[in-house]
């Protein structure tokens, strides 16, 4: 199979979905977008004020940037308060510890080099492994009695955190932004009343936010239970680790994640493998209603 030919994907995304049906569409599949999210400023920014002034103060040895996204909005919000140059020289007396390019490309916007990029796929335990392997070497990267700010993203990873100080590491969580439910609920609406009616044949995560909000309004509309059993019928294609450890924690294992944890590769090995994996699924189904 060389593409998805005429399958329906929902697309689950919001800030890039003309991007990914676009990319559906190329695919030859009928793109079905349903935008489950949407990104907003936390009502009040002490947290990330109170994180500048001590990193100002000399209190931290290693600030984790988790996004390049919550990096950009991290800063925006201690310009409020201080000068740049302030927030950037104060960086770079730090560890400076980056969950893969995003975050890289951000610091790199203003100047700063992390002293250590995640690789892929960029989940907390990558951060814990890279952490623990760099603290061998390097007395300054260990984390027992480390005083280390975690600049959060979405719903805060408490597991993260707590492996953190379970090593020794004094923890500060950093929310920066978070995610709610978009203001049209609409078209998740149809999308969900699509799932159980038999109207989707493949979903694609981007976040694990996605399964928590597809879930959420499922459960306000009476629906649950009846979108757990569509989706088991057909093709989930995860964005990587993270996204699939929410999706098993909803009852919905992932059919697979592409080699990288981009949308192109996302899309394109979804083309070609969820013909397969619909042919099996049903050919299941039939086998237990004999």
């Amino acid at each position: 199979m060389n593409g998805f030919e005429g399958l329906r994907v929902l697309s689950l995304e919001s800030r890039r979905a003309a991007e990914l049906a676009k990319l559906i569409s190329n695919y030859g599949g009928v793109p079905v977008s349903a935008p489950s999210m949407r990104e907003v400023p936390l009502e009040s920014n002490h947290e990330a004020l109170a994180y500048a002034a001590k990193l100002f103060a000399g209190e931290f040895d290693q600030v984790i940037f988790m996004t390049g996204v919550g990096a950009r909005a991290l800063l925006a919000v201690v310009e409020t308060k201080y000068p740049r140059e302030e927030y950037v020289s104060a960086l770079q007396r730090v560890k400076i510890v980056a969950r893969g390019p995003k975050p890289v490309a951000a610091l790199r916007d203003i100047g700063i080099t992390a002293t250590l990029t995640v690789p892929e796929p960029n989940t907390w335990r990558e951060i814990l492994s890279t952490l623990d392997d760099a603290g061998r070497n390097d007395e300054g990267m260990r984390l027992g009695g480390a005083r280390v700010a975690v600049q959060e993203y979405g719903v805060s990873n408490t597991e993260f955190l707590s492996e953190l100080s379970k090593r020794g590491a004094i923890v500060t969580g950093v929310p920066v932004y978070q995610w709610a439910l978009p203001d049209d609920l609409g078209p998740l609406q149809a999308a969900i009343r699509a799932l159980i009616d038999g109207n989707v044949d493949v979903v694609l995560f981007t976040t694990s936010v996605q399964a928590v909000h597809l879930f959420q309004v499922a459960a306000e509309m009476g629906l649950e239970d009846r979108v757990r059993k569509a989706l088991r019928q057909i093709a989930i294609v995860s964005i990587g680790p993270t996204t699939s450890e929410e999706l098993q924690r909803q009852g919905i294992p992932a059919d697979f994640e592409p080699i990288h944890p981009k949308m192109g590769y996302l899309v394109k090995e979804a083309a070609e493998r969820a013909g397969d994996i619909l042919r099996h699924k049903q050919e299941g189904l039939r086998k237990a209603l004999k």
